[in-house]
């Protein structure tokens, strides 16, 4: 029985990334453009059921509808969707669109424009969710600078979360304000009341920024102008290397439960670091060969990572590797473990074995192997400082807050959130600093001592009290 994710995009950039990973995910299970099964290989459809429903039909071969829901308060990136190449492969009443649009105003998407879609989208999802057996959870692609992915994707997220469907998993794919490419100035707004949300209302949180993506399409790529197309497919696949140990079988099987079971110490620290391998100039793929030791240590390079952050300067905490293709897993674990031995410094040692491996036997289209990684550093408060610290600049002289208040949000909201996001800094620096030591062992010891010392002997009762009883 297939453990199904619904995916849900909100917003022109989560609608934008989510039509190239749909376009992978459809090459990946042998589908065609309009989601019948062409391929020639039986695992293919074996699990095909994670993203898809099936539908037969007499006389027609069964098509493979996406579970999946589109979301924006304009039309023109759904509108662009249903006449694109993938127009005849979604289910048509499961566009939800607006027509004022959000204006890059996160309280618009949360509280007024957004809100009046939010009966709709949650009678789609609801729909989307009879028809599964065994429902895993749910994925949401949106940004944090914009007004519909960061308000409305917010909105979404708490209503899941509270209302609807407490006991699945919420993962997220955020893509964040990048620190050279910004495209509006309310983007440290939006992202920091975001940030908010997300502490609070999802399980995983992916963070992606277009910096990042740039950086991997120019550099390694070779891409000299990237456009949004080139920056999604980089995304994509980190998406289908994410969900491939659901979507095929292999060796050593994970799900999104299994990945947030073992990458999540803390509740608050669920901010992952998405990274993959390999990269390489497509001229030059002729004359480059990765073993498993390559792809190990390519993940945790920085050049490879998703988001604009240095893993130098922090701690990993946990991470996630996942390989594709012919690796044996003896030959992956030993790779991890070598790669922790070596650069010791950068993972904690209160979390013994703190890397875990999954294998799908499976490779990408065109590809031999490939590896994805998710880690969770401390290095990632630099993106919640740098946000942080935009944000204070405006704060401090209420720039732009009429556009927010006048939707009907209190000034309070915004120390609030702000509030929030430093708490959570704090918290990853003071697990960033902290370590096993003799003396930190011996407290533990002796406190566990006093909070369980039984009381020796047996009660004794005074003599009074019997007095009374008895007359």
């Amino acid at each position: 029985m297939p453990r199904e994710i619904i995916n849900v995009q909100a917003g022109q950039a989560g609608n934008q990334v989510g039509e190239a990973f749909w376009r992978m995910v459809l090459a990946e299970h042998g589908l065609d453009d309009e989601g019948h099964y062409t391929g020639n290989d039986p695992l293919q459809i074996a699990r095909v059921g994670v993203y898809f429903t099936e539908v037969a039909h007499s006389g027609v071969a069964n098509k493979y509808v996406p579970r999946s829901v589109q979301i924006d308060l304009e039309d023109g990136v759904c509108e662009r969707i249903r006449s694109g190449p993938l127009g005849h492969l979604f289910r048509p009443d499961t566009f939800v669109t607006g027509n004022s649009g959000a204006g890059n105003n996160w309280a618009k998407g949360f509280y007024t424009e957004g809100a009046e879609l939010m009966e709709n989208i949650l009678e789609l999802v609801r729909k989307q969710t009879e028809d599964t057996d065994a429902l895993q959870g749910f994925q949401v692609l949106h940004s944090l600078g914009g007004g519909t992915g960061a308000g409305l994707g917010s909105l979404m997220l708490s209503k899941f979360r509270e209302v609807e469907y407490p006991d699945r998993m919420l993962s997220t794919y955020s893509i964040l304000p990048s620190p050279k490419v910004s495209e509006t100035v309310v983007e440290p707004y939006n992202a920091l009341l975001s940030i908010n949300q997300l502490v609070e209302n999802s399980d995983l949180t992916l963070c992606i920024d277009n910096e990042a993506l740039y950086e991997v399409t120019q550099r390694t790529l070779k891409v000299n102008q990237p456009s949004f197309d080139d920056l999604n497919n980089v995304v994509a696949q980190v998406m289908c290397g994410v969900s491939t140990s659901l979507r095929f079988p292999g060796q050593l099987n994970g799900d999104l439960r299994k990945l947030a079971m073992n990458l999540i110490p803390f509740p608050r620290l669920h901010f992952l670091m998405p990274s993959y391998a390999p990269f390489y100039n497509p001229n030059s793929r002729a004359y480059v060969r990765w073993n498993v030791r390559d792809l190990t240590s390519a993940l945790f390079d920085r050049a490879n990572l998703l988001v604009a952050c240095d893993p130098r300067f922090g701690r990993y905490l946990t991470a996630a590797t996942i390989f594709r293709g012919s690796v044996a897993s003896q030959e992956a674990e030993q790779a991890v473990q070598d790669l922790q031995r070596k650069n010791s410094s950068q993972f904690v040692e209160w979390v013994p074995d703190n890397v875990s491996v999954s294998l799908c036997s499976v490779p990408p289209v065109g590809q031999p192997q490939s590896a994805t990684c998710l880690g969770n550093s401390t290095a990632v408060q630099e993106l919640f400082k740098r946000n942080h610290t935009q944000f204070a600049a405006m704060y401090k002289r209420r720039a732009f807050l009429h556009w927010y208040t006048g939707e009907g949000m209190d000034s309070m909201e915004f120390t609030e959130a702000e509030s929030n996001v430093q708490d959570l800094i704090a918290e990853y620096q003071q697990y960033q600093e902290a370590t096993v030591d003799e003396d930190d062992e011996a407290e533990y010891e002796q406190a566990d001592a006093v909070e369980y010392e039984e009381p020796a002997g047996e009660v004794e009762y005074d003599e009074p009290v019997e007095e009374e009883f008895e007359q």
